[in-house]
């Protein structure tokens, strides 16, 4: 019998580093239904096709739903086990609608109180390169970083993929260490 998530798990991880399955993973060893709040928005022909190879292995148990801003709301409106894939994307969304990451992440954090839960939040490490060249990527980079920082201080469980790998961050309550 596999173990349930703690009521809130971060997953974080490089691109294609298997954070979005094993957030899958996790979420499934509760009883379906599952809600998947995606926020990647389709702009161009391959981020349709990474939507869709997303979309292709979750199985007849998942509810999706597009939330690219709005996503405090849909996680406090959530009645069931929640996916949130991804923290990084919903950060562009806000910082190009002009939004203010901060208010919404206060907000997201609130929403955390108000849902039965488990949340799995899905995030992408970008902060592990070199300084990026231009202004627009630092301020991303650096509300990465301190998005990241405050839903893991709030979170039961952490965990960072590496090459598919889990590596555990923060225990979740009650493992052994």
């Amino acid at each position: 019998m596999r173990q349930l998530p703690p009521r809130l798990t971060l997953v974080l991880g490089g691109a294609r580093s298997g954070k979005s399955l094993h957030a899958e993973r996790l979420i499934e060893s509760c009883p379906a239904p599952w809600l998947y709040l995606a926020t990647a928005q389709a702009w161009d022909d391959e981020m349709r096709e990474r939507i869709a190879l997303h979309r292709s292995r979750r199985s007849a148990g998942w509810i999706t739903r597009d939330v690219p801003v709005d996503l405090a709301e849909a996680v406090a409106a959530s009645t069931g086990p929640v996916l949130v894939d991804c923290l990084t994307l919903w950060l562009t969304n806000l910082i190009l609608s002009e939004a203010d990451s901060e208010v919404a992440t206060a907000a997201l954090i609130e929403a955390f109180d108000r849902t039965p839960g488990p949340v799995v939040l899905v995030g992408n490490e970008v902060g592990l390169g070199i300084v990026p060249d231009n202004a627009l990527a630092r301020r991303f980079r650096d509300a990465a970083g301190r998005l990241h920082q405050r839903l893991a201080a709030r979170a039961d469980h952490v965990v960072f993929m590496v090459a598919g790998l889990p590596m555990i961050v923060k225990p979740q309550p009650g493992a052994s260490a």
